[in-house]
């Protein structure tokens, strides 16, 4: 069953009066509802207005939050609850616009015909210089066949438009590059590979997202072995590439070497593979995995890695443990060793909630709210392209997970998303990189 979190934002309005607020928080906080943004709409004499957004698990939670702040009483009222997720996605995220205007015969005589032909013929002799007249240097294909999104599985590509969307406005804004959504209506990794070829001259790079396992594996290999541009799963290598920096800052925050130290994978899918081998690039000696399926952890051992029998050998042996199963609660309390990290990053619920897992003794707990991809992908690709790169390697991820940790505070596993220099900083690490490797 898909386990869909339900984001409403409640407008309530109380009384002026020290402590009515605290009531509020309390009755979602007894309802286990998970508080996010909270904007005053209007602070009078008499009363506050506030509009405040509350995460809840189910339609039931959603109702149980609705029953306690309306019980409160002594003025405190909703006025409304509404789905501001929806609204924010009316008419799409995103929309092409023009870079320049034509306010004259003569500048639609710069920008079109006439004049555009000498630029054509320009590329035409050297085909180099389209990354610089043309948009194809600072536009990136976000490829999908819509089988692996989010959490809700093979729902397609249509009903994963949004999800695309939300990624070219992270590059965007985050590092100025143009996202195209490219929907597929086929899982098909020859139709997927060949499709892709026949585009990939539009962009300077082809972002691969919400591909299941395991022909993602197939369709990202044989994309990075025959085009000249850089090819990445973001469910792969994005997701690595924060989890290793979140791996780094963990152990910085415990004395740990992680190079050193035993890491347990549970979980060897897109993002649980990738992490192993990230791990293993960035020089971590034992690296073990374990999954379901037996496919998986043969693949982990062609890549190098190893494996153990049982989830309960895995908790026993290893000092960091990694899980992105997507099975809430199947690291058990009793199976914590102490001193362990754990970084359980299967959303929305985590294999062991982080206050858990310390009260069983593990030394750092952290879950996937803040372990996110969107820490990472959009100054890989800013780098990769700044640089003319041909193809992301690890060197390059590695160097995208160090400047993480780099712009990590001390005593916090990863930086805020929201950070605009985080990600330049990011670019850069990527960029020198791939140019110290030309």
């Amino acid at each position: 069953m898909i386990n869909q979190h339900i984001i409403r934002n409640i407008i309530i309005e109380t009384p002026s009066k020290p402590g009515n607020f605290a009531k509020v928080a309390t009755a979602i906080g007894i309802a286990e509802g998970d508080i996010g943004d909270i904007t005053t709409l209007k602070s009078g004499a008499l009363t506050t207005l506030r509009d405040i957004s509350v995460t809840c698990k189910s339609e039931v939670q959603l109702q149980q939050v609705i029953s306690n702040i309306e019980a409160i009483g002594g003025g405190v009222k909703i006025l409304a609850v509404t789905d501001d997720v929806l609204k924010a996605h009316e008419g799409g995220k995103i929309a092409m616009k023009r870079r320049v205007d034509v306010r004259s015969l003569g500048d639609l005589q710069r920008i079109y015909t006439p004049g555009v032909a000498s630029v054509c013929m320009e590329i035409f002799n050297h085909p180099e210089k389209a990354n610089y007249f043309t948009s194809i240097g600072t536009s990136v294909a976000i490829v999908t066949d819509g089988t692996a999104i989010l959490g809700l599985g093979n729902i397609g590509s249509v009903a994963g438009m949004p999800v695309m969307e939300g990624k070219a406005v992270l590059l965007d804004q985050f590092v100025g590059l143009s996202g195209v959504p490219i929907l597929l209506n086929t899982s098909d990794p020859d139709e997927i590979v060949e499709t892709v070829k026949h585009i990939h001259q539009g962009f300077g790079a082809i972002l691969l997202e919400d591909i299941g396992s395991p022909h993602c594996f197939e369709i990202e290999e044989r994309l990075k072995a025959e085009l000249s541009i850089p090819v990445m799963h973001d469910d792969q290598h994005g997701t690595a590439v924060v989890a290793l920096a979140a791996v780094i800052s963990a152990c910085k925050s415990t004395g740990v070497d992680p190079k050193k130290a035993v890491i347990g994978q549970i979980g060897l899918g897109a993002a649980g593979l990738a992490i192993c081998r990230m791990l293993m690039a960035y020089g971590v000696e034992e690296v073990y995995g374990i999954d379901r399926q037996e496919d998986a952890t043969d693949r982990l051992v062609n890549y190098g890695g190893k494996t153990k029998a049982t989830l309960e050998e895995m908790m026993e042996s290893c000092d960091i443990i990694v899980a992105t199963t997507g099975v809430s609660g199947l690291i058990k309390p009793e199976m914590v060793r102490k001193g362990q990290i754990i970084l359980a990053l299967s959303n929305p619920n985590p294999e062991i909630l982080p206050s858990v897992a310390i009260a069983a003794g593990a030394a750092f707990a952290a879950d996937g709210r803040s372990v996110n991809n969107v820490i990472g992908f959009p100054g890989i690709f800013k780098g990769a392209l700044d640089a003319g790169a041909k193809e992301i390697t690890y060197p390059t991820l590695i160097a995208a997970s160090l400047a993480i940790v780099d712009h990590t505070k001390q005593g916090e596993l990863i930086p805020n998303p929201l950070d605009p220099t985080l990600h330049h900083h990011v670019a850069r690490a990527v960029e020198e990189a791939a140019n110290s490797a030309k």
